[in-house]
């Protein structure tokens, strides 16, 4: 049994981005080539056409995030937020829209089965089930529109907690934007895809120029991502699935780079995931193809797919930081955790990033 202890790390709070850089591409970038010990160098993610060579191909995720956080109030005049997650079936009714929801209720005190809130726009939710002990429950939202219509209107984006922002904070409006990659196409997240949101369109150009490819797949962030872990073994550890897609066209690309000699640079964990939840011979290509992963990768995971990986800092005790340990080993990435802290590094969806080079399994 491996302790889920051994990925735990001190970090300050005030390490913790609250906001970006700006332009995006101004980010640090730390370097980090395994060995013993690591070989750790400090760039930016705009050195990245200086990192990577002729023939290497950038694979991002094209997924788009949903505005899902919703605030209302109970009949009592209580606040509660309903962070959407899942649609789970509904239909017309006379002046609009019945839909039965997934989501997780944020309140001082959880609305009791039965309840009703008061949502914008004219929408009112029912809990129908729940909130359990994660704040899960099932409601019905009936109004003069459908629930993306609510979204779209009055939600706001689903925003890490550790990221604050009280209700009518004016960078709200700005995050509708800035958490979002300029790569998001296919809507469905409940989270940003963090690494991507390094680049810009200038940064791609010059990749293009560098003769540096990119090719897209799909995963869906989802609701998983804000669960800590719980358990205490990584035996235990269980993810919640989520939808993702990997392109035929991607898959070939993939192929054609590996025929040529280059590399393959997944832009952070869920690209990872995506390429590493279909099966293919090592060495070669993803079958491309789409569905549901719960695709956990922690050390003594050999990857098929990846040789360099663009990610964020994450936090400590997290699945993300052990696939990231699992790709260039635990001693080594917690080398670099601990440089990035002493070097004033920013931390976590709007901090900095690290290119780490493909180490050993352990």
């Amino acid at each position: 049994m491996t302790s889920v202890d051994l990925y735990d790390y001190e970090l300050p709070p005030e390490r913790i981005a609250q906001e970006p850089v700006e332009p995006r591409d101004a980010a640090r970038l730390l370097v980090l080539r395994p060995g013993n010990p690591p070989v750790l160098a400090d760039r930016h993610v705009r050195d990245l056409p200086e990192l990577l060579s002729p023939g290497d191909l950038l694979v991002v995720n094209d997924t788009r995030v949903i505005p899902a956080r919703v605030h209302g109030r109970k009949a009592t005049g209580g606040r509660v937020e309903l962070f959407f997650t899942e649609r789970l079936g509904g239909e017309p009714v006379p002046g609009g829209f019945r839909e039965t929801w997934r989501v997780l209720v944020g309140a001082s005190r959880a609305p009791r089965e039965g309840a009703g809130i008061e949502l914008p726009g004219g929408f009112r939710a029912r809990v129908e089930t729940g909130p359990g002990p994660g704040g899960e429950a099932r409601v019905v939202v009936e109004g003069p529109g459908t629930v993306r219509d609510l979204l779209d209107r009055h939600g706001e984006p689903p925003l890490p907690p550790y990221i604050r922002r009280s209700p009518g904070d004016p960078r709200l409006a700005r995050d509708r934007d800035r958490y979002q990659t300029v790569f998001a196409r296919e809507e469905g997240a409940l989270a940003a895809p963090t690494a991507g949101l390094h680049f810009t369109p200038t940064l791609l150009a010059r990749l293009a120029e560098r003769g540096v490819r990119t090719a897209r797949v799909t995963l869906h962030v989802g609701e998983g991502t804000f669960r800590p872990v719980r358990v205490a073994t990584l035996e235990e550890i269980r993810l919640h699935e989520e939808r993702f897609s990997v392109p035929p066209e991607t898959s070939g690309a993939i192929a054609e780079t590996r025929a040529s000699g280059g590399r393959v640079v997944a832009v952070g964990t869920t690209v990872t995931r995506a390429l590493e939840s279909r099966p293919g011979p090592a060495g070669g290509a993803p079958e491309p193809g789409e569905g549901r992963t719960d695709l956990f990768i922690a050390p003594g995971y050999r990857f098929r797919f990846v040789d360099l990986l663009l990610t964020n800092f994450h936090l400590p005790r997290s699945t993300l930081l052990m696939l990231v340990a699992a790709f260039a080993g635990r001693e080594p990435v917690l080398a670099a955790y601990r440089h990035a802290v002493a070097n004033g590094y920013r931390f976590y969806s709007y901090g900095d990033a690290m290119l780490v080079h493909r180490g050993g399994t352990g």
